[in-house]
């Protein structure tokens, strides 16, 4: 498959770096929604969309050397730093799937627990994909999803270009097959396919132009922002006009930005 095709920010080291610096900024809301989803050592994990593998590393700190991790990754130079990195700590329990979830062969319940970021509000069929998840999850696993419900983002002071973000993003996603929605559906489903709702919570951050939350826009504002008005979602003037916007209130020592709300949502299958 093409890499060029299946992200859309890029696979090269940039964007490495970029997912690296991104761990670190959602760390702390990661690892509190993972504390309550009772991992135990000895569990099977699968993570789905691991990119370079930043959530897999601290999953399998969690299950140790008795449990296992498949690191699901449709690009082979995230997935290959991802085994280095495991060859390094000498991890012997670590399987890697170089596929999206689409076309790959995951085993019928046989997960404890399965972990998503950032994954299903991207893709063109997600009830389907989900579904798919849920047959492969055991009885009594803990299914966690972290994904978008695409409001909240804004910039003060407010008045510019920038306003219009958040309907520009959601134009940009559907245009793709995306759902910037898709998080408030998965109740109904788990409701439907016997799945116990455990968590949903929703999540959003803020700062001025020094924190972390700020610099992490920054990193993709700089690259997004023209990849949309590339696949005409707007026009050249448009984006010309966000970027000027972000670009002054990065300047504007008063400036707080707010991170669009993120939705933690779990449950485990009865």
């Amino acid at each position: 498959m093409s890499e060029k095709n299946e992200y859309i920010l890029g696979v090269n080291q940039t964007e490495l770096d970029r997912l690296e610096f991104q761990h670190g900024v959602w760390k702390n809301v990661t690892d509190k929604f993972l504390d309550n989803c009772n991992i135990k050592k000895g569990m099977k994990c699968l993570d789905v969309g691991s990119g370079p593998g930043f959530v897999s590393m601290d999953l399998r700190q969690r299950v140790d050397d008795k449990g296992e991790i498949t690191a699901l990754e449709p690009s082979e130079y995230y997935l290959n730093y991802f085994k280095d990195y495991s060859e390094k700590m000498n991890w012997t329990n670590i399987k890697f799937i170089n596929s999206d979830l689409e076309n790959s062969d995951i085993e019928n319940e046989y997960y404890d627990f399965i972990f998503l970021r950032w994954v299903i509000d991207f893709v063109a069929e997600p009830e389907k994909f989900l579904l798919k998840l849920l047959n492969s999850l055991k009885k009594g696993g803990v299914i966690a999803i972290q994904d978008y419900v695409y409001e909240g983002i804004m910039l003060f002071p407010n008045g510019g270009a920038f306003d219009n973000i958040a309907e520009i993003v959601k134009k940009y996603w559907r245009a793709g097959g995306g759902d910037p929605y898709f998080p408030v559906k998965i109740p109904e489903i788990f409701k439907n396919k016997n799945i116990e709702l455990r968590e949903f919570t929703p999540v959003t951050r803020a700062g001025g132009v020094d924190s972390d939350v700020f610099k992490w826009a920054d990193r993709f504002m700089n690259v997004h922002i023209q990849l949309i008005a590339d696949k005409k979602v707007i026009s050249q003037v448009e984006c010309d006009e966000l970027l000027k916007d972000w670009y002054n209130h990065k300047k504007n020592p008063e400036t707080i930005f707010f991170t669009p709300v993120i939705v933690n949502v779990s449950g485990i299958k009865l």
